[in-house]
């Protein structure tokens, strides 16, 4: 299991705008079975301020997409990538106003 080439450039292109922003330092990616994750930290000694997960297996139910929070909360569900990743870019879009 694992990204496809445009996901993986839509998620990569929102992580290097966070961190020129200066929200994230460093990342992770894990390729399971079921599901692919793409984690995004603060600092690399922390749990991952942000964390996509890709589960094919839930595509005819809530959608394969979630955004994770800090504390494992499901912040969104949904079928499109772009979806999922509007809250975070509504973040970024925030850091730019101040």
């Amino acid at each position: 299991m694992g990204f496809e080439r445009d996901e993986l450039m839509r998620i990569l292109d929102l992580y290097g705008r966070m961190v020129a922003a200066g929200l994230w330092r460093d990342y992770a990616m894990d390729f399971g079975k079921d599901a692919a994750n793409f984690s995004a930290f603060r600092r690399a000694a922390e749990r991952p301020q942000a964390r996509v997960e890709k589960r094919p297996s839930l595509r005819g139910k809530q959608g394969m997409w979630t955004l994770f929070g800090e504390a494992g909360q499901v912040l969104k569900r949904g079928h499109e990538l772009a979806g999922i990743l509007s809250p975070l870019e509504r973040k970024l879009l925030k850091v730019v106003e101040d």
